[in-house]
């Protein structure tokens, strides 16, 4: 064999190895969500995992859209490592999501992904997400007992803790709270308690008249 031929077979070996090892070395990025669960219901938290193939330093971007096609902002998130958890802060509230069908639409470096999930009402009890906020300003001392009492009795359903109807602006001041009842309200915003737990705890400690009003 002559050293031409044998060149012309080197280089013709390297070309075809080339080709085949480039898509594997050179392939597109991909991304996945990865879903625990597909149907939740009010009070539970969203949660999912982004999945990539490789870390390209871009964030994933999601948006959240419901099965009338109304889709949230663009949602930017940091992606370093190769499953990515992404859990929700806020649980779902029947004042900001109706029941139905949701999808999750996610881009990373060109790669898309969609899932899907339900979401339904399991008759569950949920206090807003504003009391909690109010909560914490209470249990530091930021907030007076009647304001917080107040608070419990704009924002939260009747049908979960009804307060007196005598509260008013006037008598606020009057409205007394043991200051071990914090620890209580301290377990809810822990979720060492649940939402349940919690309105049943202050419900009773107003009909026992514990908390003074």
């Amino acid at each position: 064999m002559s050293m031409k031929t044998r060149q012309y077979l080197l280089i013709a070996g390297i070309v075809i190895f080339g080709a085949i090892s480039l898509p594997s070395v050179y392939a597109a990025p991909t991304v996945e969500i990865l879903m625990e669960k597909t149907t939740f219901t009010y009070c539970e938290k969203l949660f999912y995992t982004i999945q990539i193939s490789e870390i390209t330093g871009e964030p994933a971007v999601i948006h959240i859209r419901d099965q009338a096609g109304k889709s949230s902002s663009a949602i930017p998130i940091p992606v370093s490592k190769l499953q990515n958890p992404i859990p929700s802060m806020i649980p779902f509230e029947a004042e900001i999501f109706p029941v139905g069908k949701y999808f999750i639409d996610v881009e990373y470096a060109g790669a898309k992904d969609s899932a899907e999930f339900d979401l339904i009402d399991s008759g569950n009890i949920c206090i807003p997400i504003t009391i909690k906020q109010v909560a914490y300003s209470w249990i530091n001392d930021k907030m007076s007992d009647g304001f917080f009492i107040d608070a419990i009795n704009k924002f939260v359903d009747k049908n979960i803790i009804s307060i007196p109807d005598k509260i008013n602006e006037k008598n606020l001041e009057n409205i007394h709270i043991p200051k071990w009842v914090k620890n209580i309200v301290g377990w809810w915003l822990e979720e060492k308690i649940s939402d349940n737990e919690f309105s049943h705890a202050i419900q009773y400690l107003i009909n026992k008249e514990i908390i003074i009003i």
